[in-house]
């Protein structure tokens, strides 16, 4: 009996070893992450790792994680979207302008209502300019990063004229909520249950689907352990950000976000397709994928979620500003380069952006309680991308 534990023991630490080498751009990913948690633990005497700073840090980075991973479909295709943080800026404005000015005077005494009203408004805006982006980018051929440098500089303008160089603000009851709301104690046990729930049943749906179809799969202990670990990980955040005020609302919001966008991803045609595109245009074309239609519906998507993070940002600030959604664009698909997204297309994951953003707003958060003036915060973290993305060329270039 003590003879086969070993052997199983030994099993899982072989499949482990072949996992990490096998996956060797991901290992290190999930190490950086954890050395740099690391570190700044050690800087600030552990005040990195205390519960007020892991709910700031997590909320911090909602925005940027909910338009990474759309932003992971639009260069797993080969193209870019450098109008996401200023369009998310521009939805941010709008909303807090119709807070402010038009609710207000419509409908005072009806604060949820104005409130549904302007996630609605925002939502409605994204997917309509993403439908624009998408058909100028998809069927009139202009390429995308021609196409959303031109509607950066737009939303910079349609932000003036909106704004009109004051600060709108955007905290009124239940709006507030959204991003500065926090669930329970007990629910955020509750939605962590569920979480890992979905995470094992997701684990051996998986293994069912390759068996089906004949691929192959691998040792059942290999993805217990990952599974596990994740599972360890979700408890250990729960139980720390319940010791500040609970599991944050727009934390929850991007978790929904981001398991959306990966079940799109992975598991229906659309995802596939957009993998096949990154892959080899010219061998989808001639598979029979309609290039031009899931272009065009990747793009919409971004749009639906740069109004989803436009919301949250209105939100989480409490205004709707002249600098609304600065910068973001440039965190986003830095998120996405560090978890994997290569630049070259085809290939790229959701949990990877979110690692990815995570370690962005690990190292703002970090050098910030290090007391790092915001030059040598841009000059890090500026360093680390251009390192991730040789890392990246280097392991394509011995593929």
């Amino acid at each position: 009996m003590e003879s086969t534990s070993v052997v199983t023991s030994k099993g899982t630490t072989n499949a482990v070893g072949k996992w990490f080498r096998r996956n060797l751009q991901t290992s290190m990913i999930i190490i950086m992450m954890i050395v740099i948690w690391i570190f700044f633990s050690i800087l600030t005497k552990g005040a990195f790792i205390g519960s007020q700073n892991i709910s700031n840090l997590f909320r911090q980075m909602t925005v940027t994680s909910i338009l990474a991973v759309g932003m992971v479909l639009v260069i797993v295709t080969g193209g870019i979207d450098l109008a996401v943080g200023k369009f998310a800026g521009f939805v941010s404005v709008i909303v807090a302008f119709l807070q402010a000015f038009v609710w207000y005077k419509l409908i005072p005494d009806q604060p949820l209502l104005a409130a549904t009203l302007s996630v609605i408004a925002g939502l409605s805006v994204g997917i309509l300019v993403g439908m624009l982006e998408g058909y100028i980018v998809s069927y009139l051929g202009v390429p995308a990063f021609i196409t959303t440098l031109g509607f950066q500089w737009i939303w910079n303008g349609a932000i003036l004229l909106v704004t009109g160089g004051r600060t709108i603000p955007a905290n009124q009851p239940y709006f507030s909520y959204i991003a500065q709301g926090y669930l329970p104690l007990w629910l955020g046990w509750v939605v962590a249950a569920v979480v890992i729930a979905a995470l094992f049943y997701t684990m051996f749906n998986s293994r069912a689907q390759k068996r089906r179809y004949g691929f192959a799969t691998n040792k059942l202990s290999l993805d217990m352990a990952k599974t596990i670990a994740l599972s360890l990980v979700i408890l250990f955040y729960v139980y720390m950000v319940n010791q500040y005020n609970g599991v944050q609302v727009p934390v929850l919001l991007m978790v929904i976000v981001a398991f959306i966008m990966a079940y799109l991803g992975t598991n229906t045609p659309f995802g596939r397709h957009a993998y096949a595109l990154g892959g080899n245009m010219e061998a989808a074309r001639l598979s029979g994928i309609n290039i031009k239609r899931n272009v065009f519906l990747i793009f919409v998507l971004m749009g639906l979620l740069c109004g989803v993070a436009g919301i949250v940002l209105a939100s989480y600030v409490g205004y709707g500003t002249i600098s609304a959604g600065g910068g973001y664009e440039l965190d986003a698909i830095a998120s996405c380069i560090l978890g994997g997204t290569s630049p070259l297309g085809g290939s790229g994951t959701v949990f990877g952006a979110i690692i990815g953003s995570l370690i962005m707003a690990s190292l703002t958060n970090g050098l910030q309680l290090l007391n790092v003036t915001p030059a040598w915060q841009y000059i890090v973290k500026g360093a680390i991308l251009v390192g991730a993305v040789y890392i990246d060329v280097y392991f394509k270039k011995n593929r």
